[in-house]
């Protein structure tokens, strides 16, 4: 089985990419964000003739996450993250395929640092280490896979020094981001490509960041102890970032026996 992440940042605008991407790579199970789309605007017909059933959390503008599945739609689970009833935010979405357990989740940017942005990363985060929790309690093969608005260390960035005022890569945010993984979630990535100091997910659009392959890593699938123990591969797809009318970020992908 192939499980994908990807921030298509505008499913609307971005369909082509994703379809072509989808065409191309034919992935099992993918996790997206940041649809910015309604429920009702999603493309999901255009989803449907690509082979894919969908579940998806949405919102007009901003946000907005999916998990899609080949052949069929998975069963929903969980629309948004438990432990704050009044968050507006469409940042999480949980689903059964097969037999694995899949969340897409949107973690907050959190910039500038010192605001309330900041602060609503950091509590969204307790709320996810809270949540991962339950779900590691169910003993169940299950993937955390999206865009986690973290760079885990120096050598997951193109230059620490010239980000080091991002909320992506304070203290904070790392710590936050350890103490979920030291429950007993393993990074796949990393974990499989342990010595690439070019893991790159992401390249913004400004200062010809993709042309001269200034990038970040921030799109992660987190792996339950059940599901890591079928692991036997894991990458990224790095030439959609490099179509017309990209994302700016590229899929993260694992398979798993």
């Amino acid at each position: 089985m192939k499980i994908a992440t990807y921030n298509v940042n505008g499913i609307r605008a971005r369909l082509p990419r994703l379809l072509e991407w989808l065409d191309r790579e034919a992935p099992d199970v993918v996790c997206l964000q940041e649809l910015k789309c309604a429920d009702e605007a999603l493309p999901i017909g255009d989803i449907e003739a690509a082979g894919y059933g969908a579940v998806w959390h949405g919102q007009k503008g901003f946000n907005g996450v999916a998990i899609l599945a080949k052949g069929d739609a998975p069963m929903l689970r969980h629309i948004g993250l438990p432990g704050d009833p009044d968050d507006s935010h469409s940042r999480y979405i949980e689903a059964e395929v097969g037999d694995f357990v899949v969340a897409s989740l949107y973690l907050p940017n959190g910039n500038p640092v010192g605001t309330d942005k900041f602060a609503y990363k950091l509590a969204w985060m307790e709320r996810l280490r809270a949540h991962a929790a339950t779900l590691l309690a169910e003993e169940k093969p299950t993937i955390l896979a999206g865009d986690w608005n973290v760079i885990p260390e120096d050598r997951d960035v193109f230059s620490a020094k010239a980000v080091a005022g991002d909320a992506l890569i304070q203290p904070e945010t790392r710590a936050a981001y350890r103490t979920i993984l030291y429950q007993g979630w393993t990074d796949a990535l990393r974990a499989l490509n342990p010595d690439d100091p070019k893991l790159w997910t992401f390249w913004d659009y400004t200062m010809g960041a993709w042309q001269r392959d200034l990038g970040f890593r921030i799109d992660h699938i987190l792996c339950s102890p059940q599901a890591i123990d079928r692991l036997r591969a894991a990458g990224v797809d790095r030439w959609p970032r490099g179509e017309e009318k990209a994302s700016d970020h590229t899929p993260v992908w694992i398979n798993l026996a």
